[in-house]
């Protein structure tokens, strides 16, 4: 959603860069382009205009002049501002002293009220608690009937005692669920009302009804994002009409301008406090406004990385396979092992949004898109197909036992090869990570064509012999016993694995405009070898 907005902001940074000293001129030039980044990405003109006045004030003063780096210092300043617009601190749920706590949820049809009560009664499931869905919108075909279906979804009780379709009393219902929370001991009840298709007088007396009918602890208005302006629009409209205490943005993962996420927690004064990306019960996050802020820099969301890391991986297991690793060379380490590994990163999400959290990323952001996530089946598949003493230990793994293998996962036997040579390679490597070893390569993960700078044995064989018939038989004795130089590396293109193309390694420096990105020395001293 913030791709255009991000894009821009990184050209803009880039032109500072390199700069001891910014003048008046390249401080409003910069403004200036901020400006119209902003009103591109659908932003409140109000908000633009508060921003920019903030930027430059702080970028004239002495924050920036006396900096040692101004164009970070400009970059700090904005990534600051952006999380000030964006609601400052991050803001969860208030839950009742005493049990159940209520949450009401209101908002327009179409915004995805339903969908979005399934996550959060998910998200409340994981984090300890009780929670009750309680289907009041009797109006919407259906709506009941989906409610159903995502509490069950979610492994969470559903509350709908009225078949909907227009039947039924929604206040009623919404009243009759405080008893059955308090009979059932649920600690939490989210309530699912009605929408129209735009803010009228019915939809807002019947909110305000169920409002007061069921007190609620918290009010949280849900909003899609890709509808622009109005969004704020209609925000205004609620809160003046019924009034709510948080905003959830849906449809994160849409193709609008965002403009919406940047504007309404500013307009509205009241904190976004989640956001959801997609159709998965897990696509669904607190808002935290210095996390989204990073993201829009280009800065990536380490945090939220290292979070959902912890979530996914089992401790014990990680702890195993480390030690593995770093034992005996890393012989102990089985292609079993690594297929665990790569379950749970899978789990975290598709691997595209993992890339995406990751710093400097931002102007690779195609070849991220262009990730083909079937290749990690197709790797799953290949070690699915082997024993498990051939998983254990890959070395035993002779030409029939790999014909096999290839024949029984639906590959080729030189897809089998790819992935042992180069799982042999990246083990190496581990190994000496582990032990505090730099290694002299760095081989890509198995099966990844493109991900390493590494040259297998079986290539590097092969090439020798193709340079040997290509250079014929010379005359001469000492020429025709010299030995073949190996091949050189072939450039590292780390989408090619999952279908993209055209990576060029310059582009790490400085990506995405949150400062001047820098690959560690080892890893520049690579990239340089293989130009």
């Amino acid at each position: 959603m913030f791709d255009t907005l991000q894009g821009r902001l990184a050209a803009t940074f880039k032109n500072l860069r390199g700069k001891a000293k910014l003048s008046d001129a390249d401080i409003d030039a910069t403004a200036r382009e901020i400006r119209i980044a902003l009103l591109e990405a659908d932003v409140n003109l109000s908000v633009v205009k508060e921003f920019i006045a903030a930027v430059k004030e702080r970028a004239t003063g002495s924050e920036v002049s006396e900096a040692l780096n101004p164009s970070q210092q400009i970059i700090k300043i904005v990534n600051e501002e952006l999380i000030r617009i964006l609601g400052g601190d991050t803001r969860t749920i208030r839950f009742a002293k005493k049990p159940p706590t209520v949450i009401m949820l209101a908002g327009l049809q179409g915004a995805g009220k339903t969908t979005l009560a399934g996550k959060l009664a998910h998200w409340l499931k994981s984090e300890g608690h009780s929670p009750l869905l309680v289907a009041a919108d009797l109006q919407r075909p259906n709506a009941v009937t989906q409610l159903q279906v995502v509490a069950q979804r979610a492994g969470v009780h559903g509350f709908a005692p009225e078949p909907g379709n227009g039947v039924g009393d929604p206040i009623q219902v919404a009243r009759a669920s405080m008893g059955e929370a308090e009979r059932r001991l649920y600690d939490v009840v989210i309530v699912d009302t009605a929408g129209r298709l735009g803010v009228d007088e019915t939809l807002m007396k019947q909110a305000a009804d169920i409002k007061a009918a069921v007190n609620p602890d918290e009010v949280l208005f849900v909003v899609d994002a890709m509808i622009g302006q109005d969004a704020v629009n209609t925000a205004q409209a609620f809160a003046t009409g019924v009034g709510f205490d948080g905003v959830v943005l849906t449809k994160l993962d849409g193709d609008a301008r965002g403009g919406a996420a940047l504007s309404i927690a500013r307009v509205i004064g009241k904190p976004i406090m989640f956001a959801s990306s997609g159709e998965g019960l897990k696509d669904f996050d607190v808002f935290h406004p210095e996390r989204m802020a990073s993201r829009i820099l280009g800065m990536g969301d380490m945090l939220t990385l290292i979070e959902q890391a912890e979530k996914t991986f089992d401790e014990e297991q990680s702890r195993r396979a480390a030690a593995k690793i770093s034992s005996k060379g890393g012989t102990e380490f089985g292609l079993g092992d690594f297929l665990e590994q790569m379950k749970a990163v899978r789990r975290m999400g598709p691997l595209s949004k993992i890339f995406g959290m990751l710093p400097g990323m931002g102007d690779l952001k195609d070849q991220i898109a262009n990730i083909d996530e079937k290749e990690v089946d197709r790797i799953e598949a290949i070690i699915l197909s082997m024993t498990p003493a051939e998983r254990d230990d890959p070395r035993i793994l002779n030409g029939s036992r790999r014909a096999r293998i290839a024949k029984g996962s639906g590959r080729s036997v030189s897809d089998v090869n790819q992935l042992v040579d180069r799982f042999f390679e990246a083990r190496k490597m581990m190994s000496q990570l582990a032990n505090g070893q730099m290694p002299a390569g760095m081989p890509g993960m198995p099966g990844m064509p493109g991900m390493g700078g590494g040259v297998s044995k079986r290539a590097k064989a092969q090439a020798r012999k193709q340079a040997k018939n290509k250079r014929g038989v010379s005359g001469n004795p000492a020429k025709r016993n010299a030995p073949v130089q190996d091949p050189e590396p072939t450039p590292v293109d780390p989408a090619a694995a999952f279908g993209g193309h055209g990576f060029d390694p310059n582009q790490f420096k400085g990506a995405g405009g949150g400062g001047d990105f820098e690959l560690p020395p080892e890893l520049q001293k690579m990239f340089k070898n293989q130009k």
